[in-house]
């Protein structure tokens, strides 16, 4: 079957692509590799999307799911490996199928690059987080770690100050990758502790996390005290199937500006996988609204 738009990839960004496609008439089908909703479905409580306050991530998945299926739109579980251009249409071949669609939105996202530590998985949501904007509300007035050297890292480390009652700042090396003048505002402030030359080697908890075990270049270990662990050692885009049709830049994101579109016509990028200054819930559902408007403006230009 053709289908107007094929949307690789059943999180906010992709399922907000489906709703925009459906409401202009057009058929969609989602493909989706695991389960829909993406990594918003970890999130225990969303606290900063607007009208929504306080839903867990699973919820509203759910919600954004039934809403798009309730208009139309078509879902398969399959693992999206290869987009291949031929006569005007696109062909999405997946692990059991060929899909042709006239247009194809990549709104794969990325993943949060772990530590690798035991426990580390059944800890998000429990002390353990990839999003300081996300989740720093809860650690108010308590103990919290950052680790990672980069802009991000820094970025979480300043935002948490104004939060807790005290940050550890961890990084492997004795400089950091990011800004300078971040760094120097760190230095300022007080209730930020540097721990340098260092890894987070352990995660101790029983219901949530309780301390964490560092050690530094020389092999010498320190446990911490701490409520919270925020993670900002990089993510990874999940592009690299893709690469052939959509420009990627050198760490891999899809390379398309605000109104989401590829260097491929026709191919449209929405969501975490794409260049981009802010990776948040609300902006992942407006890249699959505008990438949903471009895509239905393509096919009324190519009819």
């Amino acid at each position: 079957m053709m289908h107007d738009i094929i949307i690789i990839g059943a999180g906010p960004a992709g399922m907000t692509a489906a709703i925009y496609g459906r409401r202009a008439s057009k058929t969609v089908l989602m493909i989706e590799a695991k389960s829909y909703g993406g990594q918003i479905i970890n999130t225990p409580d969303i606290e900063n999307y607007p009208v929504a306050p306080h839903i867990s991530g699973f919820d509203f998945a759910m919600k954004v799911f039934e809403q798009a299926t309730a208009l139309g739109a078509e879902t398969v579980f399959e693992k999206a490996v290869k987009i291949t251009p031929h006569d005007g249409i696109f062909t999405v071949t997946t692990n059991k199928a060929d899909h042709d669609g006239k247009t194809v939105i990549i709104a794969t996202g990325s993943e949060n690059r772990k530590l690798g530590l035991p426990d580390e998985d059944r800890l998000v949501g429990r002390g353990v987080s990839y999003c300081a904007t996300c989740d720093g509300a809860f650690f108010r007035s308590k103990t919290v770690a950052v680790v990672g050297g980069g802009n991000t890292a820094l970025e979480d480390a300043l935002y948490l100050s104004e939060l807790a009652k005290t940050v550890y700042l961890i990084h492997r090396r004795d400089e950091f990758r990011g800004a300078e003048a971040t760094a120097e505002q760190l230095r300022g402030r007080e209730n930020v502790k540097f721990v340098l030359n260092s890894t987070v080697t352990a995660l101790h908890a029983e219901k949530r996390l309780k301390s964490i075990t560092v050690k530094n270049k020389n092999g010498d270990e320190t446990e911490l005290e701490v409520n919270g662990l925020f993670v900002a050692v990089g993510r990874i885009p999940e592009n690299q199937n893709f690469a052939e049709v959509a420009e990627l830049d050198g760490a891999g994101y899809v390379i398309a500006g605000e109104d989401c579109r590829t260097n491929t016509p026709g191919i449209f990028a929405a969501g975490d996988n794409r260049v981009k200054e802010v990776r948040q819930l609300v902006t992942a559902a407006s890249d699959g609204a505008a990438a949903a408007t471009e895509a239905v403006k393509y096919l009324n230009s190519n009819r």
